[in-house]
């Protein structure tokens, strides 16, 4: 109830909401508060792999005339490889995919974190994959080099 008060005080000093205005506390996807802390906790593991694969990307190039011609010549260069991860990061990590329904993926803590972990899930599957992989990637839930 408290939450709710808040919500409403701040959408009432704005001129225009976006998204869902649902409080996930309580319910099938944030059943208590150790849950709703739990979802902050999740923050740096997504982070820390992507931001540790783009700190790293110019110490291996620098390292390896093969690795730079490669990142160069398959990926227009090391700014642009930089930006197509953050772009598509941005671009998705934070659209609402990888829930059930709106209900589930609203604008709220939970439904970014699922967007997040749905994109986490397919980077395999994207073409600079392999460029997290020079960079030491090894997952989103273990040791970053």
């Amino acid at each position: 109830k408290a939450m709710q008060k808040i919500l409403s005080r701040v959408q009432s000093k704005v001129s225009h909401w976006v998204g869902s205005s649902v409080i996930h506390m309580g319910d099938h996807n944030v059943p208590n508060a150790l849950s709703f802390i739990d979802k902050y906790t999740q923050v740096p593991r997504i982070l820390n792999p992507i931001v540790s694969c783009l700190e790293n990307l110019e110490k291996i190039c620098e390292k390896d005339e093969g690795i730079r011609r490669m990142v160069d010549n398959g990926f227009g260069g090391l700014d642009k490889v930089r930006k197509d991860i953050l772009y598509d990061f941005f671009k998705s990590a934070f659209d609402g995919s990888g829930a059930d329904n709106f209900y589930d993926a609203g604008s709220c803590i939970d439904g970014r974190m699922t967007s997040a972990w749905n994109w986490c899930s397919q980077l395999q599957d994207k073409p600079f994959y392999p460029i997290f992989k020079l960079t030491g990637f090894v997952g989103f839930d273990g040791e970053f080099k």
